[in-house]
């Protein structure tokens, strides 16, 4: 299963990176000199498939570029336009547009709680809320940082994200609107 997932992941990743002629076999290999394959597998072992999956969806995306308002892979995405996208497309929930509105509809957590899925806020400017990324384990995070940068992992204990990290929050089924997946 988890196989079949990393080439769905290496195959959505292919369209949303710079084109190569191998696209598939050189995100294969970025994603495994870096261990990010490992780390996948450790997340696909240890959390249930939705969360899984919707760190496999996101790992789909890194490289798309920033993009103030963004809220898709063709044009770019903002911090809280990608968190968004990933929970529509993955889990089938619709959050709200901005990192601040989305801290308000859902559950607060320990930051020692963290699970992947999860997420993860950051004041960034002069904001308690004001950026949010997916956390996908072992301290590190997914999101669309800012202008000139693209989506990419960090790590919560580098001391940039550590100073400015203001919560943790959960997705809960019955925090947010309907399911929109048939």
């Amino acid at each position: 299963m988890f196989k079949q997932a990393l080439l769905i992941f290496c195959c959505v990743a292919s369209a949303h990176a710079a084109p190569t002629n191998n696209a598939a076999d050189d995100i294969e290999r970025y994603l495994a000199e870096r261990g990010i394959v490992a780390q996948m597998d450790q997340v696909r072992q240890s959390v249930g498939d939705t969360a899984s999956d919707l760190v496999v969806n996101a790992m789909g995306f890194l490289g798309v570029p920033y993009r103030r308002g963004g809220t898709n892979a063709v044009t770019g995405f903002d911090c809280s336009g990608f968190v968004r996208s990933m929970f529509e497309q993955t889990v089938g929930r619709v959050l709200p547009r901005r990192a601040s509105e989305q801290a308000a509809v859902t559950e607060k957590i320990d930051k020692q709680d963290l699970k992947p899925g999860d997420l993860v806020f950051f004041n960034t400017m002069r904001q308690t809320f004001s950026h949010v990324g997916i956390y996908v384990g072992d301290n590190k995070f997914i999101h669309s940082p800012k202008p000139g940068q693209q989506v990419r992992l960090d790590d919560m204990r580098q001391a940039y994200w550590d100073r400015r990290f203001t919560g943790a929050r959960r997705v809960s089924p019955t925090a947010i609107g309907e399911n929109v997946k048939n």
